[in-house]
């Protein structure tokens, strides 16, 4: 009798049972999906901007349950505190001390909604947590689990009630995506399926926790070679360039491109990355960060297509 266990997946298929099973959720919206476990592997958080209703929250719903972690929902409202996100101490009589209660922070996958709805206070309080996954509360520093991924969903600024991200808590997130409408096949899917609250109740974990935190270390061992370092480089100049843009990429952000151009590499199954990883993560990455000098509101979209295109690959 063959007693033998079977060989454990390999990254390739558990990179692909995740995405096919997120497609069967969030409908006709593959390269959206496909760029949020992308910033996920790259060790990054994400900020879905879009308008209500076009499934930024059931994006988050469906990632935390097919990799199998804790999931906390922030709503962001005017009135949220810091202390809603972070947790406090409180007096325990019995105890006679000081207790601290933890809070929604401390969870591997945390959805901020509507973070632009709650005032710069309530949002600086993820800068820590984003940044070096800890937090400091009342002089006290406590860390965050890991895996540690922070999913915000943002409305348009031009709605009623919004406070814009100042650029500090932007460039914490290593990609900004938009889902946008669905097309006329997905949405008709849509309208004739189950409803995806119960979509999401049948969904299971692709991946164990261990196996989720490899696919992060592999994407550090995806090679870059020195002429994509070099076209790194040289698309991060072009930004710095005087009179370009307001501001170019800082060092986190050309680190930011690079671990998800890595990343990218390793969902399209290999082991080095291309010019194309970069071009192909680099309106995720940068729409958020620049803005032209002469023409601050040109669509990020054609700041980008502009920076691909006065920067040849070598």
């Amino acid at each position: 009798m063959n007693t033998a266990s079977s060989p454990p997946p390999s990254a390739a298929a558990l990179i692909d049972g995740i995405l096919d099973q997120l497609n069967t959720v969030v409908f006709g919206k593959k390269g959206a999906v496909r760029l949020a476990l992308t910033c996920l592997l790259a060790r990054g958080h994400l900020l879905v901007e879009d308008l209500p209703g076009v499934g930024k929250t059931t994006l988050a719903h469906a990632l935390a349950r097919t990799l199998g972690l804790g999931f906390q929902r922030i709503q962001f409202t005017s009135d949220l505190l810091p202390a809603d996100i972070l947790g406090l101490s409180m007096y325990n009589t019995g105890a006679q001390r000081f207790e601290f209660h933890p809070g929604p922070i401390f969870s591997q996958v945390i959805l901020a909604d509507e973070i632009n709805r709650a005032t710069p206070k309530s949002q600086s309080a993820l800068l820590e947590a984003m940044e070096e996954q800890q937090v400091t509360v009342e002089g006290t520093t406590r860390p965050l689990p890991d895996p540690f991924f922070v999913i915000a969903t943002q409305n348009p600024q031009e709605q009623i009630g919004t406070f814009p991200l100042p650029e500090s808590q932007l460039d914490r997130f290593l990609m900004r995506i938009h889902l946008g409408y669905p097309d006329h096949d997905a949405e008709r899917a849509l309208l004739q399926g189950r409803d995806r609250r119960e979509l999401l109740e049948d969904l299971t974990p692709r991946i164990t926790e261990t196996q989720l935190l490899d696919l992060q270390r592999e994407v550090l061992r995806v090679h870059v070679s020195e002429a994509l370092l070099d076209y790194l480089q040289a698309l991060i100049a072009h930004t710095r360039e005087p009179g370009r843009y307001q501001t170019g990429f800082s060092p986190r952000a050309g680190l930011a491109l690079m671990r998800a151009a890595q990343a990218r590499a390793l969902v399209d199954h290999r082991d080095h990355v291309r010019p194309g990883d970069v071009q192909a993560v680099l309106p995720a990455v940068g729409g958020h960060r620049l803005r032209p000098v002469e023409a601050p509101t040109l669509p990020a979209a054609e700041v980008i297509q502009a920076l691909v295109e006065a920067v040849p690959v070598p």
